[in-house]
């Protein structure tokens, strides 16, 4: 198949790529920066320059690609983040920029995956903090959203939320929000580098919080996501996919949503949000 990675360059872009690439599709992938377009190559992808929050620079892109299958892996997290991100997110301009990545920029790729043609959209979508406290048990799609969360996470939950109503509820393809885990492992913030963001707060057990009632946070390895991602370009909604494993010492949890329940979900959790998502 044709496949259209739009955020190719990113922590899970990087990973998942390769994966698409060795199962024999064709892969585009999409970076703003023109330095990166050696990357996009090294990974076994086309490279092609588009500016995300550019609805013309979007559609050109995917016209002279004609996916079949578009995935949306864009988020402005890659670079460096700091324990006052996690705390206050929505002073951050990277989450800011993210929000517009998740409203903004995911209306500009379903209005050009219709105008091209494309039969499948697979979205990034979060599942790390959007769900209320629980027993301690791993969660599912079935399990309610936080209706009330900090004020602090209200404009990334409400980018979360129109992302996943949009996506899942279009109709000239299959849309699917993945709600994956908090990533770690190799390039992500939470590594066992030595250079890694949290690598010191975590060894001290100073693991920061936004605030009261925000939940468990789960985490899921940057290669299962993408291995669980590459299923879902392949088979579509075919279910969500729950999974444990312990690697570098940590437990990871991911939530591969089919789409139907994470739509309802957001459509019914978050209306009084939606007019937070792009105001950061």
């Amino acid at each position: 198949m044709k496949v259209f990675v739009a955020g190719a360059t990113g922590v899970l872009g990087r990973a998942l790529v390769p994966h698409l690439v060795a199962r024999g599709h064709e892969v585009v992938g999409m970076t703003r920066s023109a330095a990166k377009q050696d990357l996009v190559r090294s990974l076994g992808a086309r490279p092609v320059i588009a500016d995300a929050l550019d609805p013309d620079a979007v559609a050109q892109a995917l016209a002279s690609a004609e996916p079949e299958v578009i995935v949306h892996e864009l988020t402005a997290l890659s670079g460096k983040l700091s324990v006052r991100f996690v705390r206050h997110p929505e002073r951050s301009a990277a989450s800011i920029t993210t929000n517009r990545l998740r409203t903004e920029g995911t209306d500009h790729l379903l209005a050009s995956g219709r105008a091209v043609g494309a039969r499948r959209f697979v979205a990034q979508s979060i599942a790390a903090f959007g769900f209320g406290p629980t027993d301690g048990r791993l969660q599912t799609e079935a399990d309610p959203v936080d209706l009330d969360p900090p004020a602090a996470m209200r404009p990334g939950l409400a980018a979360i939320a129109h992302l996943e109503r949009a996506v899942t509820t279009i109709e000239w393809g299959e849309g699917l929000a993945l709600r994956y885990g908090a990533f770690y492992g190799p390039g992500t913030a939470f590594s066992l580098a030595p250079d890694a963001v949290m690598a010191a707060p975590i060894r001290k057990r100073r693991f920061p919080v936004v605030g009261k009632g925000s939940g468990v946070w789960s985490f899921v390895h940057v290669e299962d996501a993408a291995v669980a991602t590459a299923a879902a370009v392949e088979r579509g909604p075919t279910g969500y996919l729950h999974r444990r494993r312990r690697r570098a010492g940590a437990c990871a949890g991911v939530a591969a949503g089919a789409g139907e329940c994470a739509g309802r979900q957001a459509t019914e959790a978050y209306p009084t949000l939606a007019g937070a998502a792009g105001r950061g």
